[in-house]
Parts: C-alpha cells; sequence; structure tokens
C-alpha cells in the first residue's frame, strides 16, 4: 500500500508540476496564436500541366478585414480557348469551414435555394465540394499541413488529432514553440464557365486540374 501511496503521490506532483509549468510559460510568454503568423508567398507564375497560364494579381482585399487571411493570389489559366480560374488564400487560426470561407470572401451569397454542394474523396488527394453557381461550376477544398485535403470543420479536426497531437509535439508546445494543432489552412478555390456543357462535364475539368494542383502545393505547406 505505502509502494502506491508513493507512486500516486509522484503522479499528483509530476502533474502539478506541469500545470504550474503551462500556467507560468502562458503568463510569462505570449501565445503562439497572439504572435504574428508567418505568411506564404505565392509566386506570380506556377505551371500547371496542360494549361497555358495568364497573369495573376494578389488578392489583398480583405487582409485588413479578417485576422486569418494572411495571403492570397488569383490564378487564371487557358487551354484552347477554355479558361481556369483558381483563388488561393492562406488561413490561420481557423476550422476549415469551407461554406463559411466561401461566403465571407467571395461574392457567392448562402442560399436555401441553391443546391447543396456534392462533397467527394480522391485517393491520396483528400476531400473537396462540387457545385455550380452563376454558369460556373466551382471546386473547394482545404489543403492541410498534415493529412489529406478537408471540406467540413469536422473532417479539418480530425486531422488535426490524427496528425499533430503527438507526443513529438509536445515538448514543443509546452516551451510555446509550437501549437499543439496546426489549425492553418490553404484555401483552394478552382472554377471554369458551364459554356452549354453539363455540370459533371466540367467537375470532371475540374477534379483532373485539381489532382495536378495539389500535388504542386501540397509538399509547399508545412
Amino acid at each position: 500500500m505505502n509502494c502506491w501511496k508513493k507512486i500516486r503521490i509522484s503522479l499528483l506532483a509530476t502533474t502539478f508540476g506541469s500545470v504550474l509549468f503551462v500556467l507560468a510559460k502562458s503568463i510569462l510568454y505570449p501565445s503562439l496564436s497572439d504572435r504574428i503568423q508567418p505568411s506564404l508567398v505565392f509566386p506570380a507564375a506556377v505551371s500547371l500541366p496542360e494549361w497555358q497560364p495568364l497573369a495573376s494579381r494578389p488578392l489583398v482585399d480583405q487582409i485588413a478585414e479578417s485576422s486569418e487571411y494572411i495571403s492570397g493570389r488569383h490564378y487564371r489559366y487557358i487551354q484552347n480557348g477554355f479558361p481556369l480560374d483558381i483563388e488561393m488564400r492562406y488561413l490561420v487560426k481557423t476550422d476549415g469551414n469551407i461554406r463559411l470561407y466561401i461566403n465571407k470572401y467571395t461574392n457567392i451569397p448562402s442560399s436555401p435555394d441553391q443546391p447543396l454542394p456534392i462533397s467527394r474523396q480522391q485517393h491520396g488527394i483528400g476531400f473537396y465540394s462540387l457545385f455550380v453557381y452563376q454558369k460556373r461550376a466551382y471546386l473547394s477544398a482545404c489543403i492541410n499541413p498534415r493529412g489529406g485535403s478537408t471540406v467540413t470543420d469536422y473532417q479539418f479536426r480530425r486531422n488535426r488529432y490524427i496528425y499533430d497531437v503527438r507526443l513529438s509535439r509536445f515538448l514543443p508546445w509546452l516551451l510555446g514553440e509550437a501549437d499543439l494543432r496546426d489549425v492553418r489552412c490553404l484555401w483552394a478555390h478552382l472554377s471554369v464557365p458551364l459554356n452549354n456543357s453539363s455540370p459533371e462535364k466540367a467537375y470532371q475539368v475540374l477534379e483532373k486540374t485539381w489532382i495536378s494542383w495539389y500535388k504542386l502545393w501540397s509538399p509547399r505547406f508545412f
């Protein structure tokens, strides 16, 4: 009994010491969420297989309005006269909810009359959302720092718990060198005109492009 009592006392002392350490750290040092978030540099040109690049432009209009939106860029491509638009935004301290991003950062309104987006999953890539609005087809997804792409906040949180909450990250978190969960999102928002074609045909173009685009950007985002 004395042995178990000593073990319990040791565990309580260790737990109490850890709590005091974390409390002191939070008082003496600012949390990572309060520090300046590192920017992600979007190159002016990104080569995309089978597409000819056009001029790109930075997406800066909404940066000052949101603490989660750090940087972004609008890329444009053309293929035999057929245009493709890709908007990329780097978001921090976020929950990965694509529907909220679309409502907040695009001109696409949230309406009960709008058809529900189609959610699909590609092996080795992750989840993405497909929908049509005003004769354009869209594909939207959040590229995660670790784990596959996501669309919903649930999928995003699940990736964080599976890939981020690990013993190897616990000590850096205690020392204030890293967040325990990496809540950053590289949001990709692709679109093409329907041009009298069916939505499914446009989706096929977007899905093929998305696979190449994801493979280009995922290794850059850590």
